[in-house]
């Protein structure tokens, strides 16, 4: 045993030994002088003498103190800065002040910030400050803040400053902000708090002004060619049109910026939905079909606030397919009374009830909100129409212009199946049938427009459901019971609503049972209580001591008792019964003549004859005109 382990510690001697002799000549002690020595160039070692010998841990600490010592003291200036300016600030914001102490105190206060306004205008004295300036105090505060209106629109607390000088400056510096704008409108859009900044520039700028900020955000060759287009060629694509713009890369362009955008939710400013609604104008289908996808969600509620958010709203609604239509309404939950008094989002809301078939959906989200505030809504000038496009769609009566082109929108995109099929079949119908080349032709082309069919009765994109929309408005309004309750209503604040200039229209469509006759004969025993409470407001004695007028001589009373005898006979028999019968000699002068006149021009001939004993003998003596006579004398 012993041997062996001498002859193992033989053979690792040996191994060392092997090593270092088989060791590399630059490793070893002797290397330096078998090599030959590399001279350096005189400017490489004069740099290597200069250069600073490297810090101590004692050296790094006592360098990070002085730093943070500066820091602290900075904060301490700000500090004291704005413990100064809260003192000038709650002396100034007094009522009792006089109008001279507080021009001084917002003197010294400007010359304490002078110089320093960038750096504090995080600050809410600051801005609060700036309410009570002078406008040439004004003008020097945001020559200051000039240069820094771009670093300052991407703070969280500096942007409500910036908004302040916005809303105080004068159309020559507000086109100079707009004008520092330029190249940066789609970073700032993409920022929560930037966003902001370029709404509200957005909103205080003129047409020329809105136009620079939207064609920056179309094309990279607009920020170039922007003086070349004009306020005529508002729309993009007059633009692409004027400048010959190639599509592919506009919507290229328009991608970048809006996906990011989308991403981050960041889609409650009025331009955004601009943008968007020229990119439906050019966009591909799949492009479009891609954005209504990302908004039917609860995005929309936040878009449809704005004129151009809400036509946004009504193009995913009619161009969704039913997954994302059931997303739209299932986000509107809890939301819908909003929705229904806001000027544009009510009308995302009266395309929903023309338009999507799940009326089980729509009456649980939708109705069931809509009954629980159903008073106030009557009597709402944006609330009504929701109630009045089920009682009487799309009727200029009761929607505007503007209204009714917000419902008839298109996407281009989506809505060319129709003309392709009819210009492929025109073309076919040009097809000689002399060739066997041509009948070839021929069934290729017949081919497609059965194709595109066949995609487009697969495919939920239409612009309105399957369901008849007849059948769709007896579910939503029968069924439902909303019906029901709107005649409750009507019934129990009668007297209100046929005064109000709003509620009447409501009493009015369900007095009659609506266009169509929609509420009849199902709700026939309701509507006729209705015509007994209208017909017993009327027979009411008139009193000169009462400080309500009588419905027969209000103005919006009185012309809707009219047209309800002109246009429904059963109330025009009910209130001649009730109302009129025996006092119509007294209803015959001043305003409410006209109403006892309506029971002569009345188009149903039981009407006429009902009351043509005791109303001829007025008409000869001189007290009624005679409507015959009336209208010969028009015609």
């Amino acid at each position: 045993m012993a041997a062996k382990k001498q002859d193992a510690g033989n053979t690792k001697k040996r191994k060392r030994l092997d090593s270092k002799t088989h060791e590399s000549p630059s490793n070893s002690k002797d290397s330096n002088l078998a090599a030959p020595k590399k001279h350096k160039p005189d400017s490489v070692a004069k740099d290597k003498k200069q250069q600073k010998p490297p810090l101590t841990g004692r050296e790094r600490r006592l360098h990070a103190k002085e730093l943070a010592d500066a820091r602290k003291k900075k904060r301490k200036r700000h500090y004291t800065l704005e413990q100064e300016l809260a003192r000038l600030w709650e002396k100034m914001r007094r009522h009792e002040i006089a109008k001279e102490d507080r021009a001084k105190l917002v003197t010294e206060a400007l010359q304490k910030m002078k110089g320093k306004i960038p750096e504090i205008a995080g600050s809410h004295i600051s801005s609060r400050v700036l309410q009570h300036c002078s406008q040439a105090e004004r003008d020097t505060v945001f020559e200051e803040l000039r240069p820094h209106f771009l670093t300052l629109a991407y703070n969280a607390y500096a942007v409500h400053l910036v908004k302040k000088m916005l809303d105080n400056a004068s159309k020559k510096q507000l086109a100079g902000f707009i004008s520092t704008l330029h190249g940066h409108v789609a970073p700032l859009l993409r920022h929560m708090v930037g966003s902001v900044v370029v709404e509200h520039a957005y909103e205080l700028a003129n047409a020329a002004q809105k136009q620079e900020l939207l064609l920056e955000l179309y094309s990279t060759e607009l920020q170039l060619f922007k003086d070349l287009v004009s306020l005529k060629e508002s729309r993009l694509l007059d633009v692409m049109s004027k400048l010959k713009l190639q599509k592919g890369s506009v919507l290229r362009h328009m991608t970048s910026v809006i996906q990011p955008i989308l991403e981050k939710g960041i889609v409650d400013h009025s331009i955004l939905h601009r943008v968007l609604l020229e990119f439906f104008s050019i966009a591909d289908k799949s492009s479009v079909t891609d954005i209504i996808q990302q908004l039917s969600s609860p995005l929309i509620v936040r878009m449809i606030g704005t004129k151009d958010g809400a036509k946004i709203g009504t193009l995913c609604v009619k161009y969704g397919n039913a997954k994302e239509r059931k997303k739209i309404i299932k986000g509107l939950k809890g939301h819908v009374d909003k929705t229904a008094y806001h000027q544009y989002g009510c009308m995302v809301l009266v395309c929903i009830l023309s338009v999507v078939d799940d009326t089980k959906l729509i009456t649980k989200v939708i109705i069931r909100e809509l009954q629980s505030v159903l008073k106030e809504l009557v009597l709402d000038k944006n609330g009504r129409r929701p109630l009045l496009q089920l009682l009487h769609p799309n009727s200029s009566r009761y929607f505007s212009p503007d209204d009714l082109a917000t419902l008839s929108l298109s996407i281009p995109s989506l809505s060319l199946k129709d003309q392709s099929e009819a210009s492929c079949l025109t073309e076919t119908k040009h097809v000689s049938l002399g060739d066997k080349e041509s009948k070839e032709v021929m069934q290729v082309a017949v081919d497609e427009v059965n194709k595109d069919k066949t995609s487009m009765d697969d495919s939920d994109l239409a612009e309105s459901g399957k369901k008849d929309p007849l059948v769709r408005r007896q579910e939503l309004l029968i069924k439902s019971g909303l019906a029901d309750s709107l005649l409750d209503v009507c019934i129990e604040s009668v007297g209100e609503l046929i005064r109000s200039n709003f509620g009447k229209e409501i009493l009015y469509e369900v007095a009659t049972g609506g266009s169509d006759g929609i509420m009849h004969p199902t709700m026939d025993e309701k509507i006729n209580s209705l015509h007994n409470a209208v017909a017993s407001l009327a027979a009411m004695p008139k009193q000169e001591d009462s400080q309500e007028e009588h419905v027969l001589e209000n103005f919006h009373s009185s012309r809707t008792i009219r047209k309800l005898i002109l246009d429904c006979p059963n109330f025009a028999s009910t209130l001649w019964d009730k109302a009129f019968k025996g006092r119509s000699e007294l209803w015959a002068h001043g305003h409410s003549c006209k109403t006892v006149s309506a029971f002569l021009e009345s188009p149903d001939p039981k009407v006429q004859k009902l009351v043509k004993n005791e109303l001829q003998p007025l008409i000869d003596s001189g007290i009624l005109k005679n409507p015959k006579l009336k209208e010969q004398a028009n015609q």
